[in-house]
């Protein structure tokens, strides 16, 4: 991974057309490809972005640019569309390139790891006809939960939480994005399945066509007490 802290103004144009003007800001360039710009605060989430697949090029600034100040010009083109982030750097404070090597992945806690065995034992949970293809199913930015195929044979993704809310949405999105660029699993549906979704979440993911699943942990375990039920 590449770190710089840069002068720098932004232009990204494409689907839709934005600019940030100059500023110190964080430039992140990752080992898949991708290139996040970002400031101060916002928490975790860039100012603008480019998602794999894309290619960044590095260029001395035209006359006009240099007349501006600017020292480098940075050209990330997505290789599957029009989409185009422009970063012109007027200086580097700091430039660090490390190598993080393979990130083992997120560790589940005991409840989220015990959902995933039950949900992949009890697939129709999903639906009837539904039927596992495996779990911690592998892509570039982590692995997928559950990866199954409904009754007419589409890919079905599945991410699981204890408790769902917006950042879980957030990460399915991403898993479905990559995984939709592979023509041998596309169309790709998303399931976001947890023992309690926040009404924000939900909202969020019904936007995004994104199924929403409330499993019962103690049904599928099969400890629920029926008689004490008051429904």
């Amino acid at each position: 991974m590449r770190v710089v802290i840069a002068s720098c103004s932004v232009d990204y144009s494409g689907r839709l057309d934005a600019h940030l003007p100059l500023a110190t800001r964080l430039l992140m360039v990752k080992a898949d490809g991708s290139v996040l710009v970002h400031s101060d605060g916002g928490s975790y989430k860039p100012l603008n972005w480019m998602s794999p697949p894309c290619r960044l090029t590095v260029a001395e600034p035209d006359d006009t640019d240099a007349e501006q100040g600017v020292r480098e010009v940075w050209t990330v083109q997505n290789a599957k569309s029009d989409d185009r982030l422009v970063v012109r750097v007027h200086e580097v404070v700091a430039d660090h390139t490390v190598e993080l090597g393979v990130d083992p992945g997120l560790v589940k806690d005991g409840v989220e790891a015990h959902l995933q065995k039950l949900l992949a034992e009890q697939i129709d949970l999903l639906g009837p006809g539904h039927q596992l293809v495996r779990r911690e199913y592998p892509t570039a930015i982590g692995p997928v939960d559950i990866m199954a195929k409904d009754p007419d044979g589409a890919s079905v993704a599945v991410e699981i939480k204890r408790r769902g809310d917006i950042d879980g949405v957030e990460q399915l999105t991403r898993y479905l994005e990559l995984l939709n660029r592979d023509p041998l699993l596309a169309p790709v549906q998303g399931v976001f399945a947890a023992q309690e979704i926040k009404p924000q979440a939900r909202v969020l993911a019904t936007d995004r066509g994104i199924r929403c699943l409330v499993l019962d942990y103690d049904a599928m375990r099969g400890i629920d007490d029926v008689e004490s039920r008051l429904f």
